[in-house]
């Protein structure tokens, strides 16, 4: 008989004891980094710059990076870019970056996000090499400018038509999927890089619905604006127990017309929002589609019949807040 390695002795372990509802993944996290997530459930960070853009509408990269950092350091209060970051990450992660890119280059979350997202691992001690840059098809990524990268060194660029799926689907309140295995197997954390833009059927797109590419069958869920199936597919402990970081790319986002790239819908926000509580940042990034839709003249989600209302059913799962008067919304 081959003897168990003793990683895999410790992760089997833990997970037998996770599963008899002995230890909670968030607080054993919590305990490990000495950081509490939630301290942090209500509370969004929006870090603007209008710089952020040169004329020709290239980004500049140490704005983008300045952004996120000192928002990082803002919304949790560490004293430098290493130990904000350590505090949600170590040299043990194995990070999974989900990002946004069915609607290609126009609105998918730009490269000197992610990197600056890279930077902020790696000073953490998170290995090159256990950083994972995914989509729901690695041609997605290469529509939006993205090189894959499957097997040499460094960070990886892929799909889950790489990784896989897992074999027989998990059940979690109404959805029924097989999830892809960067969430179930590869990942132990989870950062959700969204793009903020409108959806024809879910009203908004900017965090929890762009996990809708971690499962195989995301088409049967988009039934009554996504509810309740935005809300029970980020209820799944995949998606619960190993997200520790959102942050959607708002530098230029599209308020009509989604989720496809309509560029006469775009508008320059210049933003970053950032938050660990994903309802929250779902919250307030449907306020801003909101408030731009009013501007512009367009009815209004609800008057278009696409109110996201699984914002409320995922609040009342116990995943964070979505009512607006409950949210602290920190400005920078």
């Amino acid at each position: 008989m081959q003897k168990e390695s003793r990683r895999n002795f410790i992760k089997k372990t833990v997970a037998g004891l996770v599963t008899l509802g002995v230890v909670n993944p968030l607080e054993l996290l919590a305990e490990q980094r000495n950081f509490n997530p939630k301290n942090f459930i209500g509370k969004v960070l929006i870090a603007k710059d209008a710089k952020i853009r040169d004329a020709n509408g290239k980004i500049n990269p140490t704005i983008a990076d300045k952004l996120i950092n000192d928002g990082l350091k803002k919304l949790i209060g560490g004293k430098d870019k290493k130990e904000n970051w350590a505090s949600l990450f170590n040299e043990k992660d194995v990070v999974g970056l989900k990002l946004n890119c069915l609607a290609g280059r126009g609105l998918s979350p730009n490269a000197e996000v992610v990197n600056a997202i890279i930077e902020g691992l790696k000073s953490a001690g998170v290995k090159e090499d256990n950083i994972i840059v995914w989509e729901r098809f690695s041609r997605d990524l290469q529509r939006a400018g993205y090189n894959i990268n499957i097997n040499d060194k460094g960070v990886k660029y892929y799909g889950n038509d790489v990784a896989g799926y897992d074999s027989e689907p998990s059940m979690n309140g109404s959805i029924g999927s097989c999830f892809s295995k960067i969430v179930s197997e590869k990942c132990t954390a989870l950062i959700n890089v969204g793009i903020l833009k409108d959806h024809d059927l879910s009203g908004v797109s900017a965090g929890m619905k762009n996990f809708y590419g971690a499962i195989h069958n995301p088409n049967k869920y988009h039934d009554n604006n996504c509810d309740p199936y935005v809300a029970d597919v980020n209820a799944h402990p995949f998606i619960k127990d190993k997200l520790r970081l959102i942050i959607i790319d708002a530098i230029k986002p599209q308020f009509k017309g989604g989720p496809g790239y309509k560029p006469q819908y775009t508008w320059d926000y210049n933003g970053i929002i950032i938050g660990i509580d994903p309802v929250a940042v779902d919250s307030v990034s449907t306020d801003i589609i909101e408030k731009k839709r009013k501007e512009k003249g367009a009815p209004s989600l609800k008057e278009d019949n696409k109110e996201p209302k699984w914002l409320y059913t995922a609040e009342k799962k116990g995943l964070g807040i979505a009512d607006l008067k409950k949210i602290e919304i920190i400005e920078i």
